[in-house]
């Protein structure tokens, strides 16, 4: 049995008035034009902040945008951030050109309490994804104390979620305790049937999840790019829909260690398919076992969604990563509609494993009905694999153990 929660540090519990601290958030949000396209992430984070701040707190907030790959990309500096931060929380945030260095040192050390800053973009530094303790020791020289409010960066072991924390007392905001809290009930004894909805368009990207969840679930349904691959390596047509060769030996050992490990995997019986991936395409359903030539799997067809619809009904506990199909398309947005429909008239506790599926829960307006949408993708399917989250337990008492 796996307690995520057990020994967690809680910010609520830091004395942290009159103090610098230093807050690692996630707000990696998509831009459109210059300017922030969804700001969810950035709220997410409200409730730390506004108890930091509350509190009196210097507050100094660090994240990353995009992957610039240790270089300073002009498009992914904070700015945006900045002016949408500002505005959301209507008061000042003193943006810094850079997140290391005597003038950033300089410009907190004149900061009064309940000042906010925003650092630079952090992975302009190589330093932040190689963990370098150098970078993570100059981060850690902005602050008293560190608190990481970044679930959806959790899995990482960089240096402002991990490397800081060998130089700082760290503490879990209150966003990171709500994910751990709700997810805990997806690793610690979940209300049977458990069932996991898996999409998405990589299969090789799910491979390690799928792996890992048998056993843990009664019964994986599997819909997105991720369902060609799996019909093609059971011997079926798939026509021209997009397949990951390289992956299919594996694919059939993982069919296989489903079968011993008894966790059913249903693959989709009928899809949507047409010659382009295009709104104005012509579209059709067909057998998912016979596609013909030229004609693309783009979503999961009708009779699929109700065999998938019975399965939610049944279950008790449901996790889903991956759209069903090519959901930002309106002709193949129904199987995704449909899922998300189901999932929150569902009587199972559900959870949306954040990323791209959460964005189209929340489009389709299904959110209110979802027991809990993860921030965060990556970290919430490594908690469900029973991985280590390496920032995560840096957070723990001495000790304590999530695994």
């Amino acid at each position: 049995m796996t307690d995520i929660v057990k020994g967690l540090r809680r910010v609520q519990d830091a004395a942290v008035e009159g103090k610098s601290v230093l807050v690692r958030v996630d707000y990696n949000v998509p831009l459109s034009g210059g300017a922030v396209a969804d700001d969810a992430r950035i709220t997410a984070s409200f409730p730390t902040l506004e108890h930091l701040l509350n509190h009196r707190a210097k507050v100094v907030l660090v994240s990353h945008l995009g992957d610039p790959e240790g270089q300073v990309v002009p498009g992914l500096r904070l700015d945006p951030i900045a002016e949408r931060l500002e505005a959301l929380l209507g008061r000042p945030v003193k943006k810094l050109r850079d997140c290391v260095g005597d003038e950033v040192k300089d410009a907190v050390a004149k900061g009064v309490p309940a000042d906010l800053f925003l650092l630079e973009n952090v992975r302009f530094h190589p330093g932040e994804s190689t963990n370098d303790p150098q970078f993570a020791h100059k981060l850690s020289e902005l602050a008293d104390l560190y608190v990481n409010d970044a679930f959806a960066a959790l899995h990482r072991a960089h240096a402002s979620t991990e490397g800081v924390t060998h130089f700082l007392p760290s503490y879990a905001g209150l966003l990171v305790q709500k994910e751990i809290a709700a997810l805990s009930r997806l690793t610690n004894r979940p209300e049977r049937p458990y069932i996991a909805l898996i999409g998405g368009k990589k299969a090789e990207s799910k491979l390690g999840a799928l792996r890992d969840l048998l056993g843990r679930v009664d019964t994986i349904l599997i819909g997105g790019g991720v369902a060609f691959t799996f019909l093609h390596a059971t011997g079926c047509a798939v026509g021209a829909s997009v397949v990951d060769e390289s992956v299919e030996k594996e694919i059939r050992e993982v069919i296989r260690l489903a079968g011993e490990k008894k966790t059913r995997i249903v693959l989709p019986t009928d899809v949507v398919i047409a010659r382009a991936v295009s709104a104005t395409a012509e579209t059709a359903t067909a057998s998912a076992k016979a596609i013909p030539e030229g004609w693309i799997g783009l979503d999961i067809g009708p009779e699929t969604v109700e065999v998938f619809r019975q399965e939610i009904n049944r279950a008790r506990t449901i996790v889903w990563t991956g759209p069903m199909g090519a959901f930002e398309l309106e002709p193949f947005s129904n199987g995704t509609r449909a899922i998300a429909s189901a999932l929150a008239r569902a009587r199972a506790f559900t959870v949306v494993g954040g990323g791209e599926t959460g964005e189209a829960v929340a489009a389709m307006g299904q959110e209110k009905g979802i027991s809990y949408i993860s921030t965060g993708g990556g970290a919430c399917l490594a908690i469900l694999r029973g991985k280590t989250l390496p920032a995560l337990e840096a957070l723990r008492d001495s000790g304590s153990s999530g695994t």
